[in-house]
């Protein structure tokens, strides 16, 4: 992972693979800590729906993209 030092904090310049999420969903993640799908794999899908702004929209798009890179929730095979 490359950062970048700005204004004296390291910034990741990873590019995130989350798909397009409503904005509530994205605000969930972000204060999670989650900037990229495999950090979702240490959750099961049952704790991310706790996420205040995750709904079963957000939920299913995660698991779509999760799958697509041959990656699931903790507990999902």
């Amino acid at each position: 992972m490359s950062k970048v030092e700005m204004a004296g904090q390291a910034i990741s310049t990873q590019k995130s693979d989350l798909p397009k999420l409503a904005a509530p969903a994205k605000r969930a993640l972000a204060a999670a800590g989650i900037r990229r799908l495999d950090q979702l794999t240490g959750f099961s899908a049952d704790q991310v729906r706790q996420w205040h702004g995750i709904g079963p929209n957000a939920l299913n798009q995660l698991r779509l993209a999760l799958e697509v890179q041959g990656l699931s929730f903790k507990g999902e095979k």
